[in-house]
């Protein structure tokens, strides 16, 4: 090998044992009704830093638990009040918190299906009656919309009338209980119910009974590597995505 040809290849070597050397794995610890879109921009900030990003999704109450348990990971995105919760507690630390988007309670049929009329309270409550089987995710798991939407029942005063056809959801998109058939009507965060294909959002919740839940992204006092956390976190904040949570429905107003 000439002399030349030996300091190229001694220089690609360096350069790339550096690069090496500043890739970390960055630990995301997320909410379920974020988890869709921190999984796609996730793509291209690995390319942009050569880090890698590993994503655990739970609900909010699943989420306090892990952490509050001792589970090691360096970013946290998670409902508000879990946040404030683990801020609170110093576990999650409180000037890195960010606020990245926000969503509401919205139903789903199939695809095909008849989209029942949930304009009014009222409206909502007899389509909640006049369903053959409505399914929403366990609030026993911590569920930010199970928890919700529980208590909507007992507010419109229907909880046992329903209790018999309803399929309670032990985690992740509820949704796919339309697509294979074992409910009628979903109920679920927006955002959790857009990335299930083959059904139909077919709105919001009437706004006297839903819940607008803002989704904050923070770093965790466990971090071990929480230089390459911050990146991540600063990455998701661009004002250039801004239409890409848009159309996942984490703008809600």
């Amino acid at each position: 090998m000439s002399a030349l040809a030996f300091a190229v290849a001694l220089l690609a070597s360096c350069v790339f044992g550096v690069a090496a050397a500043a890739a970390a794995e960055v630990r995301v610890l997320s909410a379920g009704a974020m988890k869709a879109m921190v999984t796609e921009l996730s793509g291209g900030f690995q390319k942009e830093t050569g880090h890698t990003v590993t994503i655990t999704s739970d609900t909010g109450g699943g989420l306090r638990r892990r952490i509050e348990g001792g589970e090691v990971a360096d970013v946290l995105i998670a409902p508000d009040a879990a946040m404030d919760a683990l801020t609170k507690s110093s576990l999650a630390v409180a000037g890195t918190r960010a606020d990245l988007a926000k969503t509401a309670i919205g139903v789903a049929v199939r695809q095909g299906a008849p989209q029942p009329d949930i304009s009014t309270v009222d409206a909502f409550k007899r389509a909640l009656l006049e369903a053959r089987s409505i399914v929403y995710n366990d609030p026993a798991i911590g569920a930010t919309s199970g928890i919700h939407f529980a208590a909507v029942l007992q507010r419109l005063g229907i909880a046992e009338a329903v209790k018999a056809k309803t399929v309670l959801w032990k985690g992740g998109y509820a949704a796919e209980a339309l697509v294979n058939g074992q409910a009628e009507l979903c109920v679920h965060q927006i955002s959790e119910i857009l990335p299930v294909k083959g059904v139909v959002l077919v709105g919001p919740l009437p706004a006297e009974v839903n819940k607008v839940t803002v989704y904050a992204g923070a770093m965790l006092a466990s971090s071990p590597s929480p230089d390459a956390g911050r990146a991540f976190l600063t990455y998701l904040a661009r004002p250039e995505f801004r239409a890409k949570f848009a159309a996942a429905g984490l703008d809600y107003r």
